[in-house]
């Protein structure tokens, strides 16, 4: 079964990009995907501040990274980029971590002057890690996300159709079968 893990990199346990994240997981484990997320504001801040990448909770994590067959990688636009968080984890990735991952950029922000925070921010840093194909990725405002009074995700109705038009061309670039990577 094809592995794919949403990669979240808001500092907030409020975060609107976490619910649009999970929102996309639920569509693809309804499709029959195993399909997980890794909040990144949830690993131990001391470890992931220092780097240490052998810190059990930051291996743990690498290490789903490195089983998944593809990933969403979601931030929050801060400073016309995405966060500080997603980029420490990032960091602490091999230079190769993403060989053979296909990729959806996901990306949240309070307005349409930072939608090309995906190509001139995050793009580049998923592409040196080697991922194998970064699909278009999905910019949504934040003002189409709302959280339902059962904690759900609602989004507008482009948002929705944005994001699922995303997360289509996400499955139809995952690689036929998993590809061995030669980190």
């Amino acid at each position: 079964m094809t592995s794919l893990l949403a990669v979240s990199g808001s500092p907030s346990p409020l975060s609107r990009t976490a619910l649009v994240a999970g929102h996309a997981l639920e569509r693809l484990s309804a499709g029959g995907f195993d399909a997980a997320h890794l909040a990144v504001r949830d690993l131990p801040a001391a470890e992931l501040l220092a780097g240490r990448a052998e810190a059990p909770e930051l291996r743990s994590a690498l290490d789903r990274v490195a089983a998944a067959d593809g990933l969403i990688v979601a931030s929050p636009v801060y400073k016309a980029s995405y966060t500080g968080l997603l980029k420490g984890f990032l960091d602490l990735l091999p230079q190769a971590g993403l060989a053979g991952k296909t990729v959806l950029p996901l990306v949240t922000g309070g307005s349409l002057a930072h939608v090309l925070a995906i190509d001139y921010a995050l793009r580049p840093v998923l592409s040196a890690l080697r991922a194998r194909h970064v699909v278009n990725g999905c910019y949504l405002l934040d003002s189409s996300i709302q959280r339902g009074p059962d904690g759900q995700v609602a989004l507008a109705p482009e948002a929705e159709l944005r994001l699922f038009e995303g997360v289509e061309e996400f499955v139809a670039s995952l690689p036929a079968a998993p590809v061995v990577s030669r980190a």
